[in-house]
């Protein structure tokens, strides 16, 4: 199997570079959440203590949507706020997310993921250097082409995250098993 980070045939190549990182991050999120029943993906580690599955596919969904808002170059519609937010909830932490299916979240996600795709269609390599502002708490500024490379990171990084709570689920379950 040959690896490459390409885009599609109409994108330019820096932006299909970039759009193809994010797109092998996209498809990695499917295959290791692949099989996830109900449970797993809302169990959120022993004790309760961390992020669920769920959680962390919408907070990467959201992002992800966010930084397709920056490259249209405009304002986040509100009902996309609604539908898809908020980033955080009043305590600072991801928002609880429990009994949405793992299908409808990927679904979800994907929508973004095809947003961004036609976007990236019509972005340019000279467009990479618009700079644009992002953050939660205090605004910071990036240039699109590290917010194309963001998005790949962050789904990785949190894809992470996922793996270690599905070890823990696994291993929650064989020890009730042998109980």
């Amino acid at each position: 199997m040959l690896y490459d980070l390409q885009g599609e045939g109409n994108m330019s190549t820096i932006v299909g570079m970039l759009y193809g990182a994010v797109r092998e991050n996209s498809e990695r999120l499917k295959s290791i959440t692949e099989g996830m029943s109900q449970e797993e993906v809302d169990y959120k580690g022993p004790g309760g203590h961390y992020n669920s599955a769920a959680q962390l596919i919408k907070h990467i969904t959201y992002v992800d949507l966010n930084w397709v808002y920056r490259i249209k170059g405009v304002a986040l519609p509100p009902s996309l706020k609604h539908e898809y937010g908020p980033m955080i909830d009043e305590h600072n932490k991801l928002p609880m997310v429990r009994g949405i299916s793992l299908d409808t979240l990927l679904s979800k996600y994907e929508v973004v993921f095809n947003l961004l795709k036609d976007d990236c269609s019509q972005l340019t390599d000279v467009e990479l250097d618009r700079i644009v502002t992002f953050g939660h708490e205090d605004e910071k500024q990036a240039t699109l082409r590290w917010g194309l490379w963001h998005m790949a990171d962050h789904n990785r990084y949190h894809q992470a995250h996922i793996n270690q709570i599905r070890k823990w689920y696994s291993e929650q379950r064989r020890g009730m098993e042998h109980e």
